[in-house]
């Protein structure tokens, strides 16, 4: 994938301008098309990515947005608010389909399974929630945490959900068994992973199963999510990592940190193998294309940029 370990380079392709308060989330279509915002001001902004043109605004909520959310086929948006309440949308016509209220306190993140049939949603009250995206039914709520539940990710194969928290811990949660497509069984045990000093803020599947959580202790650690064990731990960032994402093939996982650097590491060696250093906005998120290419964003300020 990588023909050396040289550093990445940085190219500011597009701004984003317009927002009139600090943006808390990016999101981008698989096809890099489309990339929603969630802001402060309460708004949820739709821009064609290649364009920078922002396409329309959905209001609605009635307190900060805290996270946004994309479907793999582009045609839905979730948005989680200081509000307390998940809305999702329609891509097509702006179209609000569901306003989901469960939540006791804000809600921090919301993540679509990748078929876009289900939606998480982790929140201030230390509970994740489950919902179906058709009927905006709520599903499961999952507890156990003992502070924010502030990540969120579904495995490839939809077996696990994983939980990133305040509590510095990870969750993984069976979500089916392996031989029942029911989402509504009996959860399993729940693994616990233990190990990060800081709270957990971005986790992560790779499609053949690997788990990868970032924390503000600095470092991302690699696990099985099958069965708890730790696989790596990935040391070098001197700044909180902020976000996590593995590359399409599994083979590395890219982390960016308030440290002004995105790094990629191999998944088998451990070994950081390329970095992006300096003036990268505080890189908030990061994400690799289908075709292996990362793409990073700042998200703090008002004016966004993606390399």
């Amino acid at each position: 994938m990588f023909p050396g370990p040289k550093d990445y380079c940085r190219l500011d392709l597009k701004q984003f301008d317009g927002h009139k308060d600090e943006v808390n989330s990016v999101a981008f279509s698989p096809d890099f098309q489309i990339m929603v915002t969630g802001c402060d001001d309460e708004r949820v902004r739709i821009f064609n990515a290649r364009t920078a043109q922002m396409v329309c605004k959905l209001k609605g909520h009635t307190g900060a947005v805290k996270s946004v959310a994309i479907t793999a086929d582009s045609k839905h948006i979730a948005s989680g608010s200081f509000d307390k309440t998940i809305r999702i949308w329609r891509v097509r016509d702006a179209e609000l389909l569901h306003l989901l209220e469960g939540h006791l306190k804000s809600v921090e993140i919301v993540v679509f399974s990748l078929d876009g049939k289900l939606l998480c949603s982790g929140s201030w009250d230390r509970m994740a929630r489950l919902w179906n995206v058709e009927t905006g039914e709520q599903l499961r709520v999952f507890k156990g945490h003992s502070n924010l539940v502030q990540s969120v990710a579904f495995s490839h194969n939809g077996m696990w959900l994983a939980t990133g928290s305040w509590d510095h811990t990870v969750r993984v949660w069976a979500l089916k068994s392996s031989n029942s497509s029911n989402t509504r069984g009996k959860i399993k045990d729940v693994l616990v992973l233990d190990g990060h000093k800081g709270n957990i803020h971005s986790v992560a599947f790779s499609r053949d199963g690997m788990l990868a959580s970032g924390s503000w202790d600095k470092s991302v650690r690699l696990w099985n999510p099958a069965n708890g064990k730790l696989l790596h731990l990935l040391k070098g960032h001197e700044g909180w990592v902020q976000a996590v994402s593995f590359s399409p093939d599994g083979l590395y996982v890219a982390s960016a940190s308030d440290d002004e650097t995105v790094r990629c590491w191999d998944v088998v060696t451990g070994q950081c193998v390329k970095y992006l250093e300096g003036r990268t906005d505080t890189a908030q998120q990061c994400a690799f294309t289908a075709g292996g290419t990362l793409v990073a964003s700042g998200a703090a300020n008002v004016t966004l940029t993606f390399t």
